[in-house]
């Protein structure tokens, strides 16, 4: 049975909420497919310790907030990461519409979490001097945390003040995108055809795949982008905490010696947890933190990005290829003492268990990542985090750990214009799945883009970006 709407949001993450958000009050009819679980089913399976660990993982990676969203709530006030939207309108309008962003958050319940970065300057040019001592870019931001659990919150928020307009239909996952008369039309899920004038594609990196099976098939060009991997490290909490008590999170990015890559640290998490995520079948790691939960450790990952050239043109599955590697020796992810790794050993349980560091992340198998990195990505992250020794002394300490593999799935970008709309009118994509952002603000900041465009297509314009 068709069922036609003004338009259809394929994905429920931040990029797709945000458009939601927009649209809210102009009338329009919305519908919202998420193959994940609705935001409260969501909250209640991540609290159930008895749950299946397969269900669990799936839920950190899709689900109403996406991935990002749910999985630490960290609001990147900034222009410098996060992100290629600079790409599609000037760092201004980008400023002004993360500044947007963040006040919308607040107005759903974040505005009595702590913005860092915004004191100890003095502490921060310190700190920039000592890390370009050590060959490391120091990039300082403005970051407002807000915690898995705080923004689980804040999403059931927003959900609930979606009008009855706006119709979300979890645990589905959508087919095909439909285009007649060269114009988006709609979707299909299995037999059911759903019609709208405007779709919107913003699957998340849970989505990426997908959606550049979909380009394939519309005909729509993409490029690659650097593919990010690499492990998630952990350390006790205080090695960091020069860093983290003045800025929360750092930017520090390091060019390696031995094959000039690019190295960068992403998703800082102090007094966090590493937790396992299925994407698509596969276990990779991540990191959270809470607002009102926390650990002796801190958290982060280091990624080598690699941009590959012609013929190379699939990045993410290279990247699912090198997860599958430690699932194949590990049964999932594998965690590894530094100290082993230089050895040349495995680390084993006993090993791990009297080493000063202890996994916040149960379940990973103690073994050897150099059966699974590369050795060119694995060189790089051994010197990055030589480098990151000298400004936070402890970091490549023998009892470090590092979890494998952290990949993200967002390496193909679709050719789209200055408003995130493909070459077919009227289908727009935004978000990590589509290649431009690379977290929270700009996922959101991309939606309110594409919500904005559709209000003034319809002659409801809502406030000029520029």
């Amino acid at each position: 049975m068709a069922q036609n709407y003004d338009v259809i949001i394929i994905g429920a993450g931040p990029a797709g909420i945000f458009t939601a958000l927009e649209l809210a009050d102009t009338g329009a009819s919305v519908l919202i497919v998420e193959k994940g679980l609705d935001i409260r089913e969501r909250a209640a399976l991540n609290q159930d310790r008895s749950a299946p660990a397969e269900d669990r993982r799936t839920n950190l990676v899709s689900g109403w907030g996406g991935a990002g969203a749910f999985s630490d709530g960290k609001l990147t006030l900034t222009t410098e990461y996060g992100g290629n939207l600079d790409d599609y309108i000037s760092k201004g309008a980008l400023s002004r519409l993360i500044s947007y962003v963040d006040r919308v958050y607040c107005r759903y319940g974040g505005a009595n979490r702590k913005i860092y970065g915004d004191e100890y300057r003095e502490k921060l040019h310190e700190l920039k001097r000592r890390a370009a001592a050590a060959d490391l870019a120091f990039i300082p931001a403005r970051i407002r945390h807000l915690g898995t659990d705080v923004n689980s919150q804040i999403l059931a928020h927003m959900r609930e003040a979606l009008p009855a307009s706006v119709r979300v239909l979890c645990r589905t996952a959508v087919d095909e995108i439909l285009v007649e008369d060269g114009k988006a039309a709609g979707i299909r899920i299995g037999k059911d055809i759903y019609r709208s004038r405007y779709v919107v594609a913003a699957p998340g990196r849970e989505g990426a795949e997908w959606l550049l099976k979909e380009a394939e098939r519309l005909g729509l060009r993409t490029t690659s982008n650097a593919v990010d991997i690499g492990v998630r490290v952990e350390s006790p909490a205080e090695v960091y905490e020069p860093i983290t008590d003045i800025c929360y999170e750092s930017k520090l990015i390091y060019y390696s010696r031995r094959f000039d890559d690019r190295v960068r640290t992403f998703c800082m998490n102090p007094y966090g947890f590493v937790v396992a995520e299925n994407n698509d079948g596969l276990q990779t790691v991540n990191g959270h933190s809470y607002a009102h939960k926390k650990s002796a450790n801190t958290n982060f990952a280091v990624l080598v990005s690699k941009q590959f050239t012609e013929p190379f043109k699939e990045p993410i599955a290279y990247g699912k290829y090198i997860a599958s590697l430690a699932n194949m020796l590990g049964g999932g992810p594998i965690v590894q003492r530094l100290g082993d790794l230089q050895d040349g050993r495995r680390s084993t349980e006993e090993r791990i268990r009297r080493g000063l560091v202890h996994p916040t992340m149960p379940g990973a198998t103690p073994g050897d990542l150099s059966l699974v990195l590369p050795y060119r990505f694995l060189t790089s992250i051994m010197e990055m985090l030589e480098a990151l020794d000298k400004i936070a002394p402890g970091a490549n300490s023998r009892h470090t750990l590092l979890y494998g593999v952290e990949v993200k799935f967002y390496s193909s970008r679709m050719d789209l214009s200055y408003e995130l709309e493909t070459k077919i009118p009227n289908l727009f994509a935004i978000g990590d799945g589509a290649g431009i952002t690379r977290g929270l603000a700009q996922a959101s900041a991309a939606g309110v883009i594409v919500g904005r465009e559709i209000c003034a297509r319809e002659g409801k314009p809502k406030g000029d970006i520029e």
